[in-house]
């Protein structure tokens, strides 16, 4: 029996999650993430999407894209077989690498944008024994560039959207896109996402 097909809106950014199958770490050091950056990056210049939030941990990674010229299986295709074929030459590995295909949610409203985001960039503070005490501290993750705006930025990333959510919406108690993701609390029975 095939795969079903993915539906794909341009205009609708996805909560895109990929774990190391059986829960195998899939970055092991400094130069895997910065690999998975490179895929990231040429696949960017044959097929534009941007991303406004992500994180690398381990074993799984998180991304909030939007893919507006092809289907976000298309980007996702050519990123993931890129560092797969890395990480098995690398590493003289023979197995499968991933879990299974990504899961892609879509996320369809503003104020979603900013609790996935937050959950997102949350992630390395979520684990069983924290990685890092303050999000930002983080290397892995895109909240880097959120509190630091004059830090050099990959071309696909995009930290514009986020904060001018907070502005457009006064009802959004919060002083900032930062002040926001740190205070936001996701309830437990709610986040099937977590991945640890």
């Amino acid at each position: 029996m095939g795969s079903m097909r993915r539906v794909w809106q341009p205009e609708i950014f996805y909560h895109v999650t990929m774990r190391g199958n059986n829960r195998q770490n899939i970055f092991i050091n400094k130069a895997d993430f910065a690999l998975f950056f490179q895929a990231m990056q040429y696949t960017h210049e044959k097929y534009p999407f941007t991303i406004i939030a992500y994180c690398m941990m381990n074993n799984h990674y998180h991304l909030l894209i939007r893919s507006p010229e092809v289907p976000l299986s298309n980007v996702m295709t050519i990123i993931n077989k890129r560092y797969s074929d890395y990480f098995k030459r690398k590493y003289n590995f023979f197995d499968q690498l991933y879990e299974t295909r990504f899961y892609a949610n879509m996320v369809t409203d503003p104020i979603s944008l900013l609790n996935v985001s937050s959950y997102i960039h949350q992630n390395p503070l979520r684990t069983t024994n924290a990685l890092v005490n303050k999000m930002e501290v983080y290397p892995h993750s895109s909240y880097q560039y959120y509190v630091n705006q004059s830090k050099s930025q990959p071309s696909f990333i995009n930290t514009q959207l986020l904060p001018s959510i907070i502005e457009q919406y006064p009802e959004i108690v919060a002083e900032s896109y930062s002040a926001y993701c740190e205070n936001f609390r996701m309830e437990e029975e709610k986040s099937p996402l977590i991945l640890t």
